[in-house]
């Protein structure tokens, strides 16, 4: 099929919903004047901004999201990071988790330090914008993606008329221990999709079994088909093959993969090969 249109009246899953919300987790790396001009385009008439500086070392120089509202649906954007940052930050076994939302489980100390930063303002912006009923939609890559995953998990304990439509993540790290992942399993049934590019390294870190992941992978492979599901052997072997696929590329294929871009890539791939 083609590239569908954004459709604001959507409700469920879809190959052509999971490429607008890579889009939309994209949109968060731009500036104030840049979301706010390409959400207009995609016919969102009310944008905010937010961006938190941290006082302290951090692995990115500050906290940006935004959340843009039409008359059928919202979405709240989350800003990643780039990879090398994201590594090291992760790699640093030494910081103790933190009390997870509503003191559900553990999170990793600086995702939870960096939705903080920004979070009261996103839940009081979906809380003034949804004045008709709009679906409730999260997106995020990298960083932006395990924030994603905490700010939808929050707003719900906090507010349970507010269960998300969707939580989206491209390239999420692992971000809670089991306690909170099996209690936002439950919740986000059907709502949380988690996609995971063949050899990403991100979703590999920080290391288990401190953390782990929420359920609902759709992961591509060295081609860039799209699985719903995979054994764990065919992944390691799809794997090995997507990592020797290009030897000489000037930087590795766990780094290439996480790119947002190839995400994207690989979203439009599948859309084309629907026809």
């Amino acid at each position: 099929m083609a590239i569908p249109v954004l459709d604001h009246a959507a409700d469920t899953y879809s190959l052509g919903h999971a490429y607008w919300m890579a889009r939309a987790a994209g949109l968060a790396s731009l500036d104030q004047a840049g979301i706010e001009a390409q959400a207009a385009a995609w016919g969102f008439g009310r944008v905010r901004y937010f961006e938190s500086s941290h006082a302290m070392p951090f692995p990115v120089e500050d906290t940006q999201a935004y959340v843009m509202a039409s008359d059928r649906m919202i979405v709240t954007g989350f800003r990643g990071t780039e990879v090398a940052k994201i590594r090291d930050w992760l790699t640093d076994v030494g910081t103790p988790p933190v009390p997870g939302p509503w003191s559900k489980g553990f999170v990793h100390y600086g995702f939870h330090r960096a939705l903080q930063s920004v979070y009261p303002q996103v839940r009081a912006t979906i809380m003034e914008f949804r004045d008709q009923g709009q679906s409730i939609w999260f997106t995020g890559h990298s960083l932006g993606a395990a924030l994603t995953m905490l700010a939808a998990a929050r707003l719900y304990f906090e507010e349970p008329r507010l269960l998300a439509d969707g939580v989206y993540t491209f390239g999420q790290p692992r971000t809670c221990e089991r306690l909170l992942a099996n209690a936002h399993n439950k919740i986000f049934t059907d709502r949380c999709y988690r996609f995971v590019n063949n050899n990403d390294i991100v979703p590999h870190l920080p290391p288990e079994p401190a953390y782990t992941h929420v359920n609902a992978l759709r992961y591509f492979d060295a081609d860039g088909r799209l699985h719903e599901s995979m054994p764990m052997m065919a992944m390691l072997r799809d794997r090995a093959r997507g990592a020797g696929a290009d030897l000489f590329a000037p930087e590795t294929d766990a780094v290439k993969d996480h790119h947002l871009p190839n995400y994207l890539a690989a979203l439009e791939q599948n859309l084309t090969a629907a026809d």
